[in-house]
């Protein structure tokens, strides 16, 4: 069995990439999305993404969603791969999204945090091994301040929730993005390196280096 994966870098899909592999799910491509609706704080940091897929051993796909939806799928079917790989939670409108290209693409989606507790989640993800930094803040959710706050142990997570009772502990509603530094898929481990502070439409977000 084959998939491909959507791929920012973030947790959340990183995550349930290995959840897939731990199904016996075999994960050649990861797919990263240029998107149509405003300044990615993931894809503006492209070339550091690429560090991460590298450590994966994994070949880094982009697809520009200027070509739309029906393309993607197109594309996606061209891949010789059975399942797409995502890691929503929550968000109802995306979750049928991925299952309309699984639909049109002639594979399966396999959503693998779906539905689950998202303070669960995020305790679970820590204890698998994942340390994430915070690269992008909703203006309207978060200070700046938070920008390269690094979730390493249980202790950071409950620090971050008690500083900030109303932000989902995932993340889940676009309050935060997050890279990941270091998790079982990768051959090396990263430390985040802080070059300059954007602001977009959204969000506060760091241009950053990932260094070993």
């Amino acid at each position: 069995m084959r998939g491909v994966a959507f791929f920012s870098g973030g947790k959340d899909g990183l995550y349930a990439t290995y959840l897939a592999e731990r199904q016996g799910i075999k994960i050649p491509y990861l797919l990263a999305l240029k998107t149509t609706i405003g300044t990615s704080p993931h894809y503006e940091n492209l070339s550091e993404l690429k560090k991460i897929a590298d450590a994966m051993n994994r070949e880094l796909l982009i697809f520009d969603m200027a070509k739309g939806s029906e393309a993607l799928a197109e594309f996606i079917a061209s891949l010789d791969v059975e399942y797409i790989i995502a890691g929503d939670v929550l968000l109802e409108d995306h979750l049928k999204w991925v299952e309309w290209l699984a639909e049109k693409s002639e594979t399966k989606a396999l959503e693998p945090l779906w539905g689950r507790d998202t303070l669960e989640l995020a305790k679970e993800i820590i204890n698998t091994g994942f340390e994430y930094s915070i690269i992008a803040v909703n203006k309207k959710k978060l200070s700046r301040e938070w920008l390269g706050y690094t979730f390493k142990s249980i202790k950071d997570l409950k620090r971050f929730l008690e500083r900030n009772p109303n932000v989902d502990p995932v993340g889940e509603f676009a309050e935060f993005h997050t890279v990941v530094l270091k998790c079982p898929l990768f051959e090396k481990s990263f430390q985040l390196k802080p070059l300059k502070v954007e602001e977009g439409e959204r969000y506060w977000y760091l241009r950053f280096g990932l260094v070993i």
